[in-house]
């Protein structure tokens, strides 16, 4: 009798520390943490984007019969390669569309429903460069007062392929698409977790920020009712095409892959192995370039999801209008100009290949004002001008775009803050870097919860600036306003309003 007692105690005891969400064409059951927080790992949103779904819209995901076990985090994206016929990295697939769920324990059978964060990931939409972040750092921050969503999206040209063949089936702009397909998925399902369908905050980092821009200007600003606040980190502003433009991408993939001379290259795009694909998946020049990009393929004008240049959207006022953060790292482009960059000529052909619109009048200016000679410097492993050129490629495609962002939100009416992030680690101030692309994450998210390897000084000196952070941003994400519940003790930021 007591042994029956005892696996009855037992069963009882795993089922509670496992929850299942019942979401109509799937139940999933998560896993309940000793911190309070349940999380659920790997949930389908749509459909597995393969076979004809390849450069397709996303569909709705299929009925699943049983319960899921969501321990574990879905296959990641793939990403675009440097070389032919890199092998496909391990735990990376074409069937990617998943995301996570971490929401207090306590959350599942309260009243009330709680904010949700909606994070998108950076990776300049050629690879997901944040995959899989712990947002339970994020939960216990807010004292298990909001929930969190991580998820994938397509990248490269699985997310991003552009043309007239493409243009034909309406598919353009798959990636965003799928942002799009996870937000409703979060709209219809989150209550089930917990969380406020009427209480959703996007955020992203990089590339994630400038989907961010990119959703709030969707449809030429037309409001869905998907979200109710947005929270950009490093917003990146990068070459957009339209599709006409974008042709030489796809007909240079269809070449490399043996499609040339079929009567619907598309067609015979979709019936490839996916490692032929990839095999040929990587970067080529953009026209007016000389090498190759840092990153090739991107959003694509369209005249409908993605009407315009993003910032021309936001200067003729085609935004929803919603508080706003928008900010970025002092060093934003320290890691992307190529640390050998010795002369100006360097500086100008970096800049040109990854900007080949930009004129020769506004390369004059940039050098005026960025490549003078008194901004030279040198650190151990690099050419004398790899600093002033990152200064003018980070200003360029991050922060300046960003500074503009806010003011146009405040002049607008709508709740805007704008952030600088200085804090100096003293490895990267060494060897030059500075405060690097994105670091911010790494105080936000906790330097446990982020992929990759933190700064070590994230657990020594810069330590107390990791609460100080999530405090303002778990506040904007719960009240819309960082100042509401910031960490106790520190200053309140005013708005640009």
């Amino acid at each position: 009798m007591m042994e029956l007692l005892y696996l009855f105690f037992w069963f009882s005891l795993a089922f509670a520390q496992s929850p299942v969400v019942n979401l109509g064409y799937a139940s999933y059951q998560g896993r309940s943490l000793p911190n309070g927080v349940s999380q659920w790992l790997g949930m389908r949103f749509a459909a597995p984007p393969v076979g004809n779904l390849r450069f397709a819209a996303p569909q709705d995901p299929p009925t699943q019969q049983g319960v899921q076990k969501a321990n574990n985090h879905g296959f990641v994206c793939l990403p675009v390669a440097n070389n032919l016929n890199t092998p496909i990295p391990r735990l990376k697939s074409e069937d990617c569309l998943f995301l996570d769920v971490y929401a207090p324990t306590n959350a599942l059978k309260a009243k009330k429903k709680l904010p949700v964060y909606f994070f998108i990931q950076g990776g300049g939409f050629a690879e997901l460069s944040n995959a899989n972040y712990n947002g339970t750092g994020l939960v216990e921050a807010s004292d298990h007062k909001m929930l969190v969503v991580t998820f994938n999206y397509r990248v490269g040209p699985y997310g991003f392929l552009a043309g007239d063949e493409v243009e034909k089936e309406g598919n353009l702009n798959n990636g965003l698409k799928d942002q799009i397909k996870a937000l409703k998925w979060v709209k219809k399902h989150i209550s089930k977790f917990g969380g406020d369908p009427d209480h959703i905050v996007i955020g992203g980092d990089s590339a994630g920020g400038a989907s961010v821009t990119l959703l709030l200007s969707a449809y030429g600003g037309r409001d869905d009712g998907l979200f109710v606040g947005a929270a950009a980190e490093s917003q990146s502003f990068g070459t957009m095409l339209n599709v006409s433009e974008s042709q030489f991408s796809y007909n240079k993939l269809v070449s490399r892959t043996g499609c040339s001379g079929r009567q619907d290259t598309l067609a015979c795009l979709r019936s490839l192995d996916i490692t032929t694909l990839q095999n040929n998946n990587i970067k080529t020049p953009l026209p007016g370039g000389k090498n190759n990009p840092l990153y090739l393929y991107s959003p694509t004008i369209d005249g409908d999801l993605v009407q315009d240049h993003t910032l021309s959207l936001f200067r003729e006022g085609k935004f929803i209008k919603v508080p706003v953060i928008f900010g970025d790292d002092t060093d934003e482009g320290t890691i992307f100009v190529p640390k050998n960059t010795s002369t100006v000529a360097a500086a100008d052909q970096f800049l040109i290949d990854n900007f080949p619109s930009v004129s020769k009048d506004q390369i004059s200016r940039i050098n005026d004002i960025y490549l003078t000679p008194d901004k030279k410097k040198v650190y151990p492993g690099s050419g004398p001008y790899w600093p002033p050129a990152s200064t003018a490629y980070g200003e360029l495609r991050y922060i300046c775009p960003g500074v503009e962002m806010s003011s146009i939100y405040a002049k607008a009416g709508a709740p805007s803050w704008n952030y600088h992030y200085a804090v100096q680690d003293p490895h990267h101030e060494a060897i030059g870097e500075g405060t690097t692309h994105t670091v911010e994450v790494n105080a936000i998210w906790g330097p446990d919860h982020v992929s990759g390897v933190a700064p070590d000084s994230y657990y020594t000196t810069n330590a107390p600036i990791i609460p100080v952070m999530q405090g303002y941003w778990t506040s904007f994400v719960r009240s819309l306003n960082p100042n509401t519940y910031r960490y106790p003790g520190e200053s309140q930021v005013g708005d640009l309003g």
